[in-house]
């Protein structure tokens, strides 16, 4: 196999790291000011578009639609994370009422980015599906699309659901001091629980179909196939299993369930379609 020049090597090894140090420093140090984490996080979106222009994008500008659906597909899965990585300034959730409420407009951009990388996502895989069936693999493609169209909905209610009802409740909750919560509450986390398994389920299908499609049309290293099958199923696994199982199960499940987290392999997924980016 042909190696890389040492700049798109660079590129490529960076890009590769990005989900990894995003979810270390996110966990690890949690919650800094905005002060802080913004402008880290527009000198990282500026390292990530000069790496992915490096590694491929910049064929953005030949005259083949053919290459430019190529590079328009990996942008579009690439992109999520490109958002996602401000995370890593924000951190997880707050964990008590108070605290959300007092970060309630970071709440609401947190999941408004989430949002926008999911649709960002179907529309990468839209045209991903277009690539694969003009390769001549229509049966494996048709049915990863379909499974992320169908998580589409589900991923935005949820994702909505926490940005905007429960601040909204919680906000309620504190100004007139519930200390019981209304009747409807617990069932309506129940539905959400729901959801979000079933939007998360589908993601992880959908990968791991197109990583089947990849493979069949030589797209991709049958290698590299196998890794995203193998994680995507392992994601799929994790994801049913109840939160009461013994661990180290049950922080599996809940990290593979991260709303971030099931955009990591379309955007691996993007960025080796970046890297096998046509002359």
């Amino acid at each position: 196999m042909k190696s890389l020049p040492f700049k798109q090597s660079l590129s490529l090894g960076y890009l590769y790291l990005v989900p990894l140090i995003v979810v270390a420093i996110g966990f690890g140090v949690g919650h800094v000011s905005y002060k802080i984490y913004l402008p880290v996080w527009i000198v990282n979106a500026c390292i990530m578009v000069a790496a992915v222009w490096n590694l491929g994008a910049h064929r953005l500008t030949n005259d083949s639609p053919e290459i430019k659906q190529h590079v328009v597909a990996a942008l579009l899965l690439f992109a999520p994370w490109l958002l996602f990585s401000i995370f890593a300034g924000m951190g997880p959730p707050p964990s008590t009422l108070q605290g959300w409420v007092n970060t309630a407009a970071e709440q609401q951009i947190r999941y408004t980015i989430l949002i926008a990388g999911g649709i960002l996502f179907a529309l990468g895989s839209a045209l991903l599906k277009a690539k694969l069936q003009a390769e001549g693999e229509s049966l494996y493609s048709a049915m990863a699309s379909a499974a992320i169209n169908l998580s589409l909905p589900l991923f935005i209610i949820n994702m909505a659901f926490w940005g905007y009802y429960l601040t909204d409740a919680f906000r309620a909750f504190i100004q007139l001091g519930v200390a019981k919560r209304p009747d409807l509450y617990e069932p309506i986390k129940s539905l959400f629980y729901v959801i979000s398994i079933a939007e998360v389920l589908l993601i992880y299908l959908g990968t791991v179909l197109f990583a089947v499609s990849l493979k069949v049309t030589g797209l991709f290293n049958p290698v590299a196939c196998r890794y995203y099958i193998i994680f995507g199923l392992a994601g799929m696994v994790l994801v049913v299993l109840p939160p009461y199982w013994p661990e180290p199960f049950g922080t599996a499940g809940f990290l593979v369930a991260i709303p971030a987290i099931p955009f990591i392999m379309p955007y691996l997924i993007g960025v080796h379609l970046l890297k096998h980016t046509k002359n």
